[in-house]
This record gives structure tokens, sequence and C-alpha cells, in this order.
């Protein structure tokens, strides 16, 4: 019989217990015993979160189908169960089987933003694992990170064994094997990882040493010793038709942030904004081929039971198949309980046509994200809209029958003025007017729009990698500006407007492009109670103020200072594809206002070619 970790009594003091009692349809079960490698697959964020993570799943899946490895998957307690693991030493443990993290050969940790950073510590600690890597022994799981944040691994260099930079289905296989000769041969903790150091994609932070200028930069960063790379080599799969993708994912018992079937038809993306890391990181653009989206909505509909089907891409509207893939949906499932979500999709004639056969338009709203509210600072961050397009894109939709739209944008962009911000809440009322324009026996109610801005967070990997941040002061001035032209338009009522929290985006903006030294800042604050930052319910920057001041850490060396072009920056050691000179080229084209056509139109030499897949039509510059 299974072995449970939490008693009942314990389950029925927690909110949700279902989050950590395992069994879900399509996970999996296997004997322990009979396997070579226990791996522990960590979403350190709140279960509803991590279970609609598609890179877990995917991963779960490609893990499991070998026959030598269990994966489990474990989630970051809720700070009820927290305090009882804590108070109770209970460790922390895996879903599927119940067992103690500690006892699993690798624990896997993705890292998807930067405001989880305490939460990785808390797996750590919670688990019985030293949270230092230099202090853990033969008998510890070996501590790996992946995901987004990956790029630039240094602040949680001490608290990890390794990075896998990139995406998991290339080098993996090849690590797997690595391990499973070092447990046979009975060596040192250190031989394995100085072997994994030779596998493509794989950092190991403790074979790296950093030295420091007086000035707080970097001097210099290489290998301690021969043998080990110079460079980490971003991994691609190429062809993402043929790449391991699960077509029976998991079901969670409660409901979750992303409750749906999620397709994923293709990643990359053409459009080259310049704040967008995802953008430059997950290039080249490749996309997954019709038929088999096709059969995967078949299969994973019906091994599920789900009632939605999302598509996944950074720009749905880019995929070369869109028009045949959502006709196919349409014409199978919709009418038969089952919704589309058509995230990630410009508004136009077709978009909209589609949207009006998948939504309730009167319960729904069109999302636009112009990003930058006047077209000088829309051209310098790349974004590829004009005020034109926008504006005819609130006419069709209002002539569709929508009434209700969101707005998102960003404040504190490179070059941004006074005019720049104002020029948000022009742009609202004047789709607004647009709306009023109709005449009034045939609108659909009153027009609503809502207004989203959040703080701008340069990210490494893409052309504003070497800018200066912002106060937090600075920043709320901006939202007031906003706040105040919102309420000096015509079409005020019609205008809702919020903003994010100043604290948060100036904490993400240190842990974005600090180095290792921040390992001491990030488990002080952990000490002192951070968890959760991203839940502004449970943010408190104080401590993390108190925490930088006990460390001895200014962050303002790390947000408001600006880079220059030849600082060697905490992440230069990563080759993500997209070539410095490219990212240089780009950050000069944005101060000068100047637009670089999307992919298809015409390559901009990001250097991403040399992996000669996707749309890209030249080699590298």
């Amino acid at each position: 019989m299974k072995r449970l970790a939490l008693s009942d009594e314990i389950l029925l003091s927690v909110d949700k217990p279902a989050r950590y009692i395992g069994n879900e349809i399509n996970s999996i079960s296997k004997d322990p015993s009979q396997v070579d490698i226990r791996f522990a697959m960590c979403f350190p964020d709140v279960y509803e979160i991590g279970m609609s993570h598609l890179g877990i799943q995917i991963l779960y899946d490609m893990f499991n189908k070998r026959e030598d490895v269990y994966c489990e998957r474990v989630y970051s307690p809720w700070m009820d169960l927290h305090q009882i693991l804590k108070g109770r030493k209970i460790p922390l443990f895996a879903l599927e089987s119940q067992d103690p993290i500690r006892d699993f050969d690798f624990l896997g940790i993705t890292l998807q933003y930067e405001m989880c950073y305490t939460n990785v510590v808390q797996t750590l600690d919670l688990s019985g694992i030293p949270c230092l890597a230099k202090d853990r022994g033969g008998d510890d799981p070996f501590v790996i990170g992946g995901g987004p944040c990956a790029y630039n691994p240094e602040p949680l260099a001490d608290f990890f064994d390794l990075f896998y930079i990139g995406e998991g289905e290339t080098s993996y296989d090849a690590l797997f094997d690595i391990y499973k000769a070092w447990k046979a041969s009975g060596k040192g903790r250190d031989a394995f990882l100085r072997q994994a150091a030779r596998v493509p994609g794989i950092y190991v932070p403790s074979l790296y040493q950093v030295s420091y200028r007086e000035d707080g930069t970097i001097a210099e960063f290489s290998p301690i010793e021969a043998g080990v790379p110079a460079k980490i080599d971003k991994q691609v799969a190429l062809e993402l038709t043929d790449t391991p993708y699960p077509a029976k994912p998991l079901v969670p018992f409660i409901q979750a942030t992303q409750d749906r079937v999620v397709l994923e038809i293709q990643r990359g993306c053409i459009r080259g904004c310049r704040f967008c890391q995802a953008g430059m990181i997950y290039r080249p653009t490749r996309e997954k081929s019709v038929d088999t989206l096709k059969r995967y909505a078949e299969e994973m509909l019906k091994n599920t039971g789900h009632e939605e089907i999302s598509l996944s891409s950074l720009s749905s509207s880019d995929y070369t198949d869109l028009k045949e893939l959502v006709e196919f949906l349409i014409a199978r499932f919709h009418g038969k309980g089952v919704n589309i979500s058509l995230p990630s999709l410009r508004i136009d004639a077709f978009s909209l046509d589609v949207m009006g056969k998948v939504q309730d338009i009167k319960k729904s709203s069109l999302t636009f994200a112009p990003e930058a509210g006047s077209q000088r600072l829309r051209d310098v961050i790349n974004k590829g809209l004009t005020e034109e397009v926008i504006l005819e894109g609130a006419d069709a939709a209002f002539a569709g029958g929508w009434q209700k739209v969101k707005l998102y944008f960003m404040l504190g962009l490179p070059t941004e003025t006074k005019e720049d911000q104002e020029a948000i809440a022009s742009l609202a009322n004047q789709i607004a007017v647009r709306y009023y324009e109709i005449p009034k026996e045939m609108r659909n109610g009153k027009c609503q729009i809502t207004i989203s801005t959040s703080f701008f967070v340069p990210k490494p990997f893409t052309p504003f990698q070497w800018v200066g941040m912002h106060s937090k002061e600075h920043y709320l001035d901006c939202a007031k500006t906003v706040n105040e032209a919102v309420k000096a338009q015509l079409n005020k009522k019609s205008i809702r407007y919020n903003w994010h929290e100043a604290d948060v985006t100036v904490l993400e903006g240190v842990l974005a492009r600090g180095d290792r030294r921040l390992g001491a800042v990030i488990l002080r604050a952990y000490e002192k109670g951070c968890l959760f930052d991203a839940w502004s319910d449970f943010f408190d920057y104080g401590k993390w103020k108190e925490a930088f001041l006990e460390t001895g850490i200014d962050p303002d060396f790390y947000t408001l200072r600006e880079r220059s072009l030849e600082e060697t920056l905490p992440w230069d050691f990563i080759d993500a594809g997209v070539t410095k000179t490219f990212l240089q080229r780009e950050y000069q084209n944005a101060l000068a206002g100047k637009i670089t056509p999307n992919c298809r139109v015409q390559c901009g030499g990001c250097g991403v070619g040399k992996y000669q897949g996707g749309v890209c039509v030249a080699d590298s510059d």
C-alpha cells in the first residue's frame, strides 16, 4: 500500500490538501527499486501554477518514457504546510511516491521568474538538502536548474550543482547515461560534475571562478581547469514535430491556473521586440506540423476530459498553418462542449472572425498590447504596431460586437518621456471615441477599456540588457502621470487604470541582471521569512532591504547603473544564439528610433542562422 508522507490530521488542517496527495489522472507510477535514476521535478511555486506549466509536463512525459528513470513532481508547499513541515521536521516529498526528495538522484528546478528564488531555497531547506552546493555530500541529490531564468544563472549559482541551458529535449539523455556510469564507478561527487560539464548545454558553477574590479564590475570569468568549456551553448530542438510531447498530460484534482489542453504550435518569435527576452532566447522560430497538432488535439482531449484547448506560442498569428488548424478545431470540437482559446493573436480580420465563432462576445474582452503609448516609443522598442493598426483593430472589434478592451503597456522604457506616458491615456481615449462613433442602436452596451501598466525590467540577452532602471519613486511618478492623464480624457468614465507594484519591479531588476554575489542576499532573505515573493499578499520588500544591508550588497548597483557596451556581463559565458554584436546593433537602432523588420521580411543577422533551422534564411554574422 502506498505510504503517505502526511497524516490525515495534517491534510485536513491545510488549505487544499489535494495539492499534496498525487494520484492525478495520467500521473505515472513506477517501482523505485526497478529504476537507475530517480528525478524529482520541481516547480518552485504553488501547485495550481506549477501544474499549468507546459515545460514540466513535457519533461515529465519524456523522462518517464525511459525505463531506467522515474520522474516525480514536487511543488512549493503553501504557507500553512510550510510551517507544519518546518515545525515537525517532516521532509519535503514527491507527489507520486510520497518519498523524501533528499533520497532522489536529481532535484530539477524550473526557473520561470526571478520572484521564485526564495522558493528555490525553501525547496532545499524543507527537503533537508544543504542549501549551498559546496556543502553537499555523496548522499545528496544533484540539484539542476533550467528554464528562462537559467540564461542568467549567476544569482543562484551557490545553490545549484548544475544548470541546463536551453531546451530539455536534446541533452538530458546524455546526462543520464553519464550519471549511470558514474554511479556504477563509485567515484566522488566532483567526478560526475566534471563529466557533466562536458555535456552540451550543462553549466557547473563550481568549475568556474569570478574576479571583480574595484568598481564592482566583473574583471574575469573563466573555468578553473582545462577541459571545462569557456562557453556554454544553448540547446535547441530544431525539429519540433518529432520531439516528445505528452499525449496524456497530467490532470489536476483542483482547478489550476490554466486548466486546459495546451497545444504548442511553435517556438520562437519572428517579431524582434527589443524588450522581450523570450523573443530572443527562443530563436529560431520553429513550427510543429499541422497534421501532428490535429492528432494531438484529438488525443489530449480524449485522455484528459478537459473542456478547453489552447494554442501555445509567443505569437500565434505568425504560425503558417493557423487558418487550417483553427478551422479544423472549430469544425471538430465547437458545439461539443469544448472551448477554443487563441492567445497571442494580432487583432486582424481573420482573428476577429475566428474569435467571434469561439467566444461569447457579450462576456469576453479583446486584448491589445501596444506596450507604449506613442508611436515614437513603439518604434524604439520595435513593437511593429502603428496607431492606425491599433485603431483599425478596435474598429473591427467593435463592429463585431465587442465592447470590452484590455490594453497592456510598460512604463519606464528606455528614452521614455512624460509625453509618452500621457499618450497611453490618449490612445485609450481614441479607442473609446471610435466606439461611441457607432450609432447607439448598434452598440453592445457601454464601452469598457482597462489600461494595465507594468514597469519595464531589462533582461539578459535583449538589446536593453545594458540600460539603467529607475527608482521606485520614479516608477510611481510615471503611474501617477498616466492616472492624471486618464482623468483628463473626454471618455474617462469608460477607462479604468491599474498598475504594478514598484517594489517588486525593482527587486526583479536586481535578480534579473545580478551576479553570484547575490546568493548571500537570497539566502538571508529566505532566513528572514521571504517566500512566495511573486504573491502581493506575501511580498515584503522591507525584509529584502534588510537582507541587502546585512550582506553589504547595494541593490542600486544592479538596477540604476547603465552598463557600458564593453562591460563583461554575468551571463556572457552563455551562447544563447543571438550574438552580442546583434544586440548592440539593436540597442543603437532603438536609441535612433529605427525599426528592424521581422524575420520573415528580412533577416536581421542575429546569429541563430547557425542552427540551420526554423525561419532563418542566412548564416550568423
